[in-house]
């Protein structure tokens, strides 16, 4: 089973932005089987909207798009818990992501982001960071750090393992996997190179294939994957990381 671990849906119809049936057609021509989906910003007006829209995705495509929620503190922390209660109690996603990088706060902040770490860590759902360059300083893989110890039972997504730019943080991103056990790595917007360095250093059932679709294409990312996969891990691992390890994660069956 291949799974892609990141992808974004919007219903504004613009340079980027793609539906749920355009996603489950770049899947088929990709051959992904499942894709691990949420939101993609700006919002439209609002998280609600977009949480909603993934929802409805899920509904409709249910062997195939996995639904995962957003919560943004600046509507509030009241807000944003209802926000997490709506996505786990009333969606059943998987889990909900936390983006610094698009809603301008600092991952590990103490009034904006660590209680609704907590909020989350709470539900025993999954929980997700942007940690990449495009926003250094507030998802700096050492911030996902702190946040990876004080929560140790949470299973952590760190998507892009500190890519996104061109200059990257993924060496810091694999040394902050090292220490943390509960941290698994989505090589999207990063260099296949650093993905195979992870690979080799964390061991295949830390790394997990991502494409960040639509802001790269879903069949190419996957085609980088087994490229830089062949001759180099072996096929059981090749399994791990192109949809084991999310399956695992999120205790889905075959």
């Amino acid at each position: 089973m291949i799974i892609d671990a990141d992808c974004h849906i919007t219903p504004i119809k613009d340079a980027w932005g793609i539906q749920a049936g355009e996603l489950i057609q770049r899947m088929d021509y990709a051959g992904v089987d499942k894709a691990l989906t949420w939101l993609q910003p700006a919002y439209f007006p609002s998280v609600d909207e977009g949480n909603a829209l993934v929802y409805q995705a899920a509904r409709q495509y249910p062997d195939r798009i996995l639904g995962f929620g957003w919560a943004d503190p600046h509507y509030g922390l009241e807000t944003a818990k209802d926000q997490i209660k709506r996505c786990v109690e009333e969606y059943g996603f998987y889990g909900v992501k936390l983006n610094g990088a698009q809603n301008k706060f600092y991952i590990d902040s103490p009034e904006m982001s660590l209680p609704l770490v907590e909020e989350i860590a709470r539900t025993g759902k999954i929980l997700a960071f942007h940690i990449g360059t495009d926003a250094y300083e507030a998802t700096h893989p050492y911030r996902l750090a702190k946040i990876a110890k004080q929560f140790p039972e949470t299973q952590i997504l760190c998507v892009h393992m500190g890519g996104v730019a061109f200059h990257d943080l993924s060496d810091t991103a694999i040394e902050t996997a090292q220490e943390c056990p509960n941290i698994t790595l989505v090589g999207s917007g990063v260099r296949a190179v650093n993905i195979l360095k992870a690979i080799q250093i964390l061991g295949a059932e830390r790394v997990c294939f991502g494409s960040d679709t639509p802001f790269a294409m879903m069949h190419v990312e996957l085609a980088m994957y087994q490229a830089l996969m062949r001759d180099q891990v072996s096929v059981k691992d090749q399994t791990l990381v192109l949809g084991g390890n999310i399956q695992r994660l999120l205790k889905i069956c075959d």
